[in-house]
């Protein structure tokens, strides 16, 4: 079965070739081939200008997150900072109400 596929395929590809050659042969065909070929590339730039745009708008997109995520972790440091120096201060006060020196 899978013989059978590839010997098909080959067979296309074998009478695709042939039928270029044949159309290539005439100029009407030489104009035909011209005008794919023409729109083929210019398919290909859409999509290549189409997929850098996508590209360029998911870089903007990661490096707005990396800043979110930086601040983000600025601000946990920050917030543990305080709660360190809260802890520090009540622990402090806690062992001047039990012990006073004065």
């Amino acid at each position: 079965m899978i013989v059978k596929s590839v010997v098909w395929f080959a067979l296309g590809i074998a009478g695709g070739f042939v039928a270029a050659h044949l159309v290539n042969k005439d100029p009407r065909g030489q104009e035909l081939l011209a005008q794919l070929d023409s729109r083929i590339g210019e398919f290909t730039d859409h999509m290549s200008d189409a997929y850098h745009e996508q590209e360029t708008r998911l870089s903007d997109i990661l490096d707005d997150a990396k800043g979110v995520a930086a601040s983000a972790a600025s601000h946990v440091a920050e917030a543990a900072d305080h709660a360190t120096d809260a802890i520090g201060n009540a622990a402090a006060a806690a062992k001047k109400t039990v012990s006073p020196s004065d």
